[in-house]
């Protein structure tokens, strides 16, 4: 059974210029909206999330509450979900899916908010990784609307050394044979396992494989957690969906488009929103 809403946002005209049809956001909100309509609190997925993930980061008698709070868990372009390669119909479809940045991913995410949830202002926009990126996207995009914003692990632009980790995953999933640039008739199993491998490198820290603290996480060996790794990659991620959104990390910049004109400096300083960030170690 399907647990979540989608919009539909119909033809939508993205930043690059190109066009997708019938455009969809799938999404889940708990709670309920106040009268004041100050309870809203924004959650845009990370890279290999969804809604369902997001429920990790909220809960009764915690800092986000659904209880207290209006939540709205919206699911990022690319991620097999809201419109993505493996969903769109042609020709959009597969390696043929545009470029879609996270102004376009947040234009999107404003327009459901506003016109179908009526919507007024966000008290906080927050998460992690790319949903962080997400969050200075709004603080920048929208400043009136967004009161706080709090990303962790994050960044506002992405910077060269996450270009060169991007390029590193994309590069062992496209040397599989049965990639076939895209147009693969099987999984390339052997491309996502060594995307998966490489990424376990870079989603948990140096301290976290010395102090074995996988361990923690019931795996007996780094082994273990690698071969966790790889199944989740092959039995939950479409090859071409993860590529789509490495391009939309990969452009992650909160000044690109119409409003700052690629100055960083300018977007940055227009955020309005109380900001908290963490970074991490």
């Amino acid at each position: 059974p399907m647990n979540y809403e989608i919009y539909d946002l119909g033809n939508i005209k993205l930043l690059s210029g190109e066009v997708i049809n019938s455009a969809r956001l799938a999404y889940k909100t708990y709670g309920t909206l106040n009268s004041n309509g100050d309870n809203v609190v924004l959650l845009p997925t990370f890279y290999t999330g969804t809604h369902k993930r997001n429920e990790g980061f909220f809960g009764p008698g915690r800092a986000i509450d659904p209880n207290i709070h209006f939540i709205v868990s919206v699911n990022m372009f690319g991620n097999g979900l809201s419109s993505s390669p493996n969903n769109t119909p042609s020709p959009h479809d597969g390696p043929r899916f545009p470029l879609v940045t996270l102004w376009d991913n947040v234009a999107c995410q404003h327009k459901l908010l506003t016109e179908h949830l009526e919507i007024k202002a966000i008290a906080l926009v927050t998460g992690w990784s790319m949903a962080g990126c997400q969050a200075y996207q709004w603080g920048a995009q929208f400043p009136d609307m967004v009161k706080a914003i709090l990303p962790f692990c994050s960044s506002a632009k992405t910077s060269h050394h996450n270009l060169v980790f991007l390029e590193e995953v994309k590069t062992a999933l496209c040397a599989d044979q049965n990639w076939n640039e895209g147009n693969y008739i099987l999984p390339p199993i052997k491309g996502l396992k060594a995307f998966a491998r490489i990424y376990a490198k870079w989603a948990f820290s140096e301290t976290f494989y010395k102090e074995k603290i996988y361990k923690k996480l019931g795996f007996n060996t780094i082994e273990d957690l690698f071969v966790n790794w790889e199944n989740d990659h092959i039995e939950n991620w479409d090859a071409n969906n993860l590529l789509a959104k490495i391009a939309t990390w990969k452009a992650n910049d909160i000044s690109f488009g119409p409003h700052y004109k690629n100055d960083i400096k300018k977007a940055l300083r227009s955020i309005r929103a109380q900001t908290i960030l963490i970074p991490c170690n």
